[in-house]
């Protein structure tokens, strides 16, 4: 997952790349390709990459318990 991930970044960046490259030479598409690019962003890569680093739990560490003695965690001696 780790490496299609990375796949889809430079693939994403590509698209950038590509689309500053339009707009420089007056290319009506760059509109297009910005758009596409935006759209995979949105709805694939992103979700994907949601998915990979929360699927293990460790989010559940910054989750506020408000049954805990200590909602957020503050140490008194901190203050």
């Amino acid at each position: 997952m780790k490496i299609v991930l990375k796949i889809l970044f430079f693939i994403f960046i590509g698209g950038l790349i590509a689309g500053f490259y339009l707009q420089k030479t007056n290319n009506e598409n760059y509109q297009i390709v910005f758009g596409l690019d935006i759209l995979f962003l949105s709805f694939i890569l992103m979700p994907l990459f949601i998915f990979y680093r929360y699927k293990n739990g460790k989010y559940k560490k910054y989750v506020i318990d408000p049954k805990s003695k200590n909602p957020f965690k503050i140490n008194q001696k901190d203050l």
